[in-house]
Order: structure tokens, then C-alpha cells, then sequence
């Protein structure tokens, strides 16, 4: 699992494939963790997408490629970077964009734009500490956290 800080992040990120490439393969190195190919090849894939990208979208872009890859290497391929804190799934739109603190585990929320399906990860713990705190007040143990925003972004509500 990835490691446990205590940062509190309130700030926007820049789309930045290569950087977020080499911190996921750097917190591989230090977790000995195997970067395959086909592992490197799908984080790249979803590093470069400007919005979250959806499974069967992965495996069209693969087939492009060298090599090819059956739907669950693919899948299990998403499973790894999930389980290790690389990636995030975005549930209510069934896509996947990658984490920008890959080095850490963290729960953030995601605002999704109904309009041109961007996400924006909310780097701001007051928000995950508040639904936990108003979770264990009435008794609840919460075992993960997603939650996903959707209405439209700057841009598009502009």
C-alpha cells in the first residue's frame, strides 16, 4: 500500500505526463515494486490523456502499439496501479486519471464536468477529514471514500 503521509494539499496541478511518470517509477524503486511494461505502458497512456480515460479506451490505444494485451491483462494492469495509489477510478463516469501524489496515500474528492468530462482532484484533506469525523460520530468505521462532484467546469460554465 502506499505510503502514509500527513501533507495537507490546497492547490492546483499542472498536466505533466513525463514528471508524473518518473515519480510513479520512483515510488516503484523505493516500494520494490515492478514497473512491467505493459504497467509502464498503460500509466503513460493515462498520464497523457487530458481527461480521465475509460478501460476499453486503454486497450484501443494499446492494440496501436507494440505488443498486444487481452482485457484482463489489462485490467489487472489497472488493478496494480489502483492498489499501489498511481492511478484513481473515477466510479460514477467508470474511467481512471492518474494521482498526483503517488507517493502518499490519500482520499480526494474529484469535481467531473458533465460537459467535457475533465477531473479535477481536490488536493485539500479537510474535506476527506470531515466526512471521516461525521462518519465515526455516528458510529461508522469507513474503510475508503470516493467522492465525485459532477456539474460543469470553468471553462465550460463560462
Amino acid at each position: 500500500m502506499p505510503r502514509v503521509t500527513a501533507k495537507s494539499h490546497n492547490h492546483v496541478h499542472a498536466h505533466d505526463a513525463r514528471g508524473f511518470v518518473r515519480d510513479v517509477a520512483r515510488a516503484c524503486d523505493e516500494r520494490g515494486l515492478r514497473l512491467t511494461p505493459l504497467r509502464l505502458r498503460v500509466l503513460e497512456l493515462v498520464a497523457a490523456a487530458e481527461k480521465p480515460v475509460k478501460a476499453y479506451d486503454l486497450l484501443e490505444r494499446i492494440k496501436d502499439g507494440p505488443g498486444v494485451a487481452a482485457p484482463p491483462t489489462v485490467y489487472r494492469t489497472l488493478d496494480f496501479l489502483l492498489e499501489n495509489g498511481f492511478i484513481h477510478k473515477l466510479s460514477s463516469i467508470n474511467a481512471f486519471v492518474g494521482c498526483h501524489h503517488p507517493g502518499e496515500a490519500h482520499q480526494v474528492p474529484f469535481l467531473i464536468c458533465d460537459r467535457c468530462s475533465s477531473a479535477l482532484e481536490l488536493c485539500d484533506e479537510r474535506v476527506s477529514k470531515l466526512l471521516t469525523t461525521q462518519a465515526k460520530e455516528r458510529g461508522f468505521t469507513p474503510a475508503a471514500q470516493t467522492l465525485e462532484v459532477h456539474g460543469l467546469c470553468a471553462k465550460c460554465s463560462g
